[in-house]
C-alpha cells in the first residue's frame, strides 16, 4: 500500500478519535453542571451520565457483523453523523429523560466511531510499533477529552452554545472520512454471523481477559471524574470556572506520559508498565482524598494521576492485541468497549452515592480503592495454556 496513503489513513483516524474524546469530555461535565444548577440530586445526575454508556452497551453486540459485511468506512460515516445530529437536538427540549435518550444515541454513534477506528488501527499496526501507535491514538482521545470541558464556560453566554459548537467541530472532523478507502477486517473461519460472534467472544475472554481490566478501571475513573467531580467541587464552594480548569488536568497529565509509556511498553512489556502506572494512580487518588480542600492541590493530584493512569486505555488495548490473533481483533475490541462502558456506568453511579452518603462526600478514595483491586487482579494473572503463553511472551 502507498506510504503516503498509509499516513493519511492513520492521521485521519487519529483526528476522528480525538473528536470522539472531545464530545465525551464536553458532555459529561457540561450536563452535570447544568443539572447541579437546576437542583438535580447527585445520584440522579450520575444516573443521567450513564446514558452514554448504556448506548455503547446496546450497540456493542451488533457491531461485528456490519463491520465484516460493509467494512470500516461506512461504519465511521454512520457513527460520526449520528453524533453530529444528536448534539443539534439538545437545545430543542430541556428535559432530564430527553437528554438521557440523546446521551444514549451519542453513545451508539460515538462507540461505532471509536470501535471502528480502534479496530482498524490495531489491524494494520505492526507489533513493534503497536505501543507507540496506540499511545498516539490514546493521546488524541485525551487531547479531545481535555479540550471538551472548556466548552462549559460557554454556558455563561448561552445554554445552547456548547452543543452547537460541539456539533460543528464533530462535523468538520467527520468530513475526513472521505479521504479514506474502504477496507475489511481479516476473515474468520466462523463467518459473519451472530452465533459466530458469540463464539469469538468466548475465545477472546479465554485468552485475553486480563487485558480488559485496565479499560474497566479507566472507564470507571474517567466517567466519575467528569460526571461526579463537578458536583463534588461545586459543593466544596469551587466555582464553574475553577471546575472547568481542574477537570482537564487528568487528560493533560496523560498527554505528558502517554507516548513515553507506550514506547516503554514496547521495550519492557505491557504488564510491567500497567502495574507501574496502576500503582502510581491508586496511591495518588488515595492521597488526593486528604488534600481536597484546595483547588491547586486538586489540580496537582489529578494531573499526577493522569500521568500515571491516563494511558491505561491504550496500554490495555496494546496488551489485548498482543494476546489475540488478528481474526479475533474485532470481537476483542467489542468486548474492550463493553468493559470500558461497564466501568463508565459504574463510576458515576458509585461516585454519586459516595458524594451523597459518605462523610464529606469524598469519592476520590473510591477511585484509589478501585484501582487497587485492578492491580491485584492483573498481578495474579497467569497463562493457562500454550496460546496464552505465546501471547504473554510477546508482551512481557
Amino acid at each position: 500500500m502507498d506510504t503516503h496513503y498509509e499516513k493519511i489513513r492513520f492521521w485521519s483516524l487519529i483526528i476522528l478519535v480525538g473528536v470522539s474524546g472531545f464530545s465525551q469530555g464536553m458532555l459529561l461535565p457540561l450536563i452535570s453542571i447544568i443539572f447541579e444548577q437546576d437542583g438535580v440530586s447527585s445520584s440522579m445526575n450520575g444516573l443521567n451520565a450513564t446514558g452514554l454508556y448504556l448506548g455503547i452497551l446496546l450497540i456493542s453486540p451488533f457491531m461485528e457483523i456490519p463491520l465484516r459485511k460493509f467494512g470500516y468506512k461506512p461504519l465511521i460515516m454512520f457513527g460520526g453523523l449520528t453524533v453530529v445530529c444528536a448534539f443539534l437536538l439538545f437545545p430543542f427540549l430541556d428535559s432530564f429523560w430527553f437528554w438521557f435518550i440523546l446521551r444514549m444515541i451519542i453513545g451508539i454513534g460515538d462507540h461505532t466511531l471509536h470501535f471502528t477506528t480502534q479496530t482498524w488501527i490495531t489491524a494494520f499496526t505492526p507489533m513493534q510499533r503497536r505501543g507507540r501507535n496506540l499511545a498516539v491514538y490514546g493521546l488524541s482521545f485525551s487531547l479531545g477529552f481535555a479540550a471538551g470541558p472548556l466548552l462549559a464556560n460557554l454556558l455563561e453566554i448561552n445554554r445552547s452554545l456548547p452543543f452547537m459548537v460541539a456539533s460543528s467541530i464533530s462535523l468538520l472532523a467527520w468530513l475526513t472520512v472521505f479521504l479514506l478507502k474502504n477496507e475489511h477486517p481479516e476473515e474468520d473461519t466462523e463467518g459473519a454471523s451472530f452465533l459466530g460472534t458469540l463464539r469469538r467472544f468466548k475465545r477472546v475472554a479465554k485468552y485475553a481477559w486480563v487485558a480488559f481490566l485496565p479499560p474497566f478501571g479507566y472507564g470507571f475513573l474517567e466517567a466519575s471524574l467528569n460526571g461526579n467531580f463537578p458536583v463534588y467541587a461545586l459543593r466544596m464552594d469551587l466555582d464553574v470556572q475553577q471546575v472547568s480548569l481542574i477537570l482537564p488536568a487528568f487528560a493533560i497529565g496523560s498527554l505528558v506520559s502517554q507516548i513515553p509509556l507506550g514506547i516503554l511498553s514496547d521495550t519492557i512489556g505491557r504488564k510491567r508498565v500497567l502495574l507501574l502506572v496502576l500503582m502510581g494512580g491508586s496511591a495518588t487518588f488515595l492521597a488526593a482524598g486528604f488534600i481536597e480542600q484546595t483547588a491547586v492541590g486538586l489540580f496537582a493530584a489529578i494531573f499526577i494521576a493522569g500521568m500515571f493512569v491516563g494511558s491505561t486505555f491504550s496500554l490495555g488495548m496494546s496488551y489485548m492485541t498482543d494476546l489475540l490473533p488478528a481474526q479475533l481483533l474485532p470481537a476483542g475490541n467489542i468486548i474492550f468497549g463493553v468493559v470500558f462502558s461497564i466501568g463508565s456506568i459504574s463510576g458515576p453511579f458509585f461516585g454519586g452515592l459516595a458524594i451523597q452518603y459518605m462523610p464529606n462526600g469524598n469519592f476520590l478514595l473510591i477511585l484509589g480503592l478501585m484501582l487497587a483491586l485492578v492491580i491485584i487482579a492483573v498481578s495474579l494473572f497467569q497463562p493457562k495454556n500454550e496460546t496464552e503463553k505465546k501471547g504473554m511472551q510477546s508482551s512481557l
